[in-house]
């Protein structure tokens, strides 16, 4: 089974190519929707009056290292450097999409099942 999580977005093209940017590569194009996959993530944007921007979007990387790499592709749109955070136990950072939406690069810091 397979899950698509959707946002809506003012600005499809600045947001195909932000997600692009990311490494997410487009899965699927439909008239006013863009499914992007991502890993084992799919997001689907579609155009609309408004932007969705609730929620968080996290991208999971294999190491710290894969974190870093992503805040300097990102530096401009991050709320902050990468830092550990030991609560949960993870090496994150958090940053914003073009829309304005919350999104997070993070690792696990502790050995966690294959998805």
């Amino acid at each position: 089974m397979s899950a698509i999580t959707f946002f809506g977005t003012t600005n499809l093209d600045r947001i195909e190519e932000f997600y692009q940017r990311v490494g997410a590569t487009i899965w699927l194009e439909q008239p006013d929707c863009t499914i992007l996959k991502y890993d084992n993530q799919l997001l689907g944007f579609c155009e609309r009056d408004e932007a969705d921007t609730e929620g968080i979007v996290t991208f999971v990387h294999p190491d710290e290292s894969g974190v870093d790499s992503m805040y300097e592709r990102l530096r401009e749109r991050a709320h902050e450097e990468p830092h550990e955070n030991e609560r949960y136990e993870i090496y994150q950072f958090f940053a914003e999409d073009p829309d304005g939406r919350t999104i997070e690069f993070q690792t696990f810091q502790h050995p966690t099942e294959e998805i």
